[in-house]
């Protein structure tokens, strides 16, 4: 039951891989880069059920395909319309 998303696994997977420099997202939260200089936020995995941020996410697949190289999610938009929309989300 409940909503899946294709290729989310593979992707949550890449994000399990990360280099051990970087710090583990805390329980619920997925790393995202977002913008030119790759910023990392922390977003809770609610979001990935709302229909704004997947939207984000059909973008990601477009550009990316399943392959984040970051070892998070890498969401191709700028850092203000990435804040914007998940400013909406809270």
């Amino acid at each position: 039951m409940g909503f899946r998303l294709p290729g989310i696994r593979k992707a949550l997977f890449a994000a399990n891989q990360a280099s051990s420099k970087e710090v583990d997202a805390p329980k619920g939260y997925l790393a995202v880069y977002v913008g030119v200089k790759m910023k990392r936020f922390m977003i809770p995995v609610s979001y990935l059920n709302q229909p704004s941020f997947q939207d984000l996410l059909s973008q990601a697949e477009d550009e990316f395909g399943y392959d984040h190289p970051m070892g998070g999610l890498t969401i191709p938009c700028c850092e203000d319309v990435f804040q914007r929309v998940t400013s909406s989300l809270n």
